[in-house]
């Protein structure tokens, strides 16, 4: 009977320095990163800036896989995933944006100006914040995906993204 205690209790042992030495092993490839950059400013429009955001984040190279956060810092303007090719999409958006929300209202918040409401309205519709996947040192978007700014203000705006990614780092 000890015998099979002792077996039971060094099996035990066993399995539980496996499972430290792995929990440790995760833990250093894990990672958490965060930084802050400003977009090139321009007025009213849908932009494509995935270039723009790659550019300033480097460090994406460096994760096997994770998540890559973007959260524009505003609320008159707004991040999206969508068409990365055809220029006229980004045109009709800009325009129907315009017909959902348009500057003729008489809103009661005006601010900033006539274009204040809603460029608010207009964000809150799109929203502040993307995912992407991380994948092998690159962003997993899709064939026809792209990041854009979408900026809901007649004039020139420098916008700020804080860009969050975590994941497992390249050993």
């Amino acid at each position: 009977m000890r015998a099979i205690s002792a077996i039971i209790s060094t099996v035990a042992l066993v399995i539980s320095l496996i499972s430290i030495k792995s929990t440790k092993s995760s833990q250093s490839t894990m990672s958490w990163s965060q930084k802050s950059f400003s977009l090139s400013s321009r007025s009213r429009g849908c932009y494509l800036v995935t270039d723009e955001v790659v550019q300033n984040l480097p460090e994406v190279k460096e994760y096997k896989i994770g998540l890559l956060n973007l959260f524009i810092q505003h609320t008159s303007a707004a991040l999206t995933l969508n068409e990365n090719w055809d220029s006229d999409v980004r045109l009709d958006m800009t325009d129907a944006l315009e017909k959902i929300a348009p500057e003729s209202w008489n809103y009661r918040h005006d601010a900033e100006g006539s274009d204040d409401m809603p460029a608010h309205i207009r964000s809150s519709l799109i929203g502040a914040s993307v995912t992407i996947p991380i994948k092998d040192g690159r962003l997993a978007t899709g064939t026809w995906q792209g990041v854009w700014l979408c900026e809901f203000r007649r004039y020139r705006h420098s916008r700020h993204i804080v860009a969050t990614i975590q994941g497992e780092k390249y050993k």
